[in-house]
């Protein structure tokens, strides 16, 4: 639940290519991916002014990251806000392939 009261839902939109979250019916936010060999780019994350500082880019990051470890797919995180949470999150450093963990600050 948020500060008002909604319930709070994640998925995947595989059509929009893109995780998003819900409080209640509104769409709070969105994490767009490209699909890889092997893997899912993450370019870019985006939370609605009215709910930052929710927690809620976390809530949808993690949702995101373990629906690719479920996969058996790898995470090219090349939004800001992703290798951030993977750096303070470091149970999700296997995700990201070795040979780019440097060049993404991991």
């Amino acid at each position: 639940m948020t500060s008002d009261g909604g319930e709070i839902t994640v998925r995947d939109n595989e059509d929009a290519q893109r995780y998003e979250i819900r409080v209640g019916a509104e769409m709070a936010g969105y994490a767009e991916y490209r699909p890889l060999s092997g893997a899912r780019m993450l370019p870019h994350t985006q939370i609605e002014e009215q709910y930052e500082g929710q927690g809620l880019g976390s809530r949808l990051i993690r949702y995101a990251l373990d629906d690719l470890r479920s996969r058996g797919l790898n995470a090219v995180p090349t939004c800001p806000f992703v290798a951030a949470y993977i750096r303070e999150h470091p149970r999700y450093l296997d995700l990201v392939p070795p040979g780019q963990r440097a060049a993404l600050g991991l």
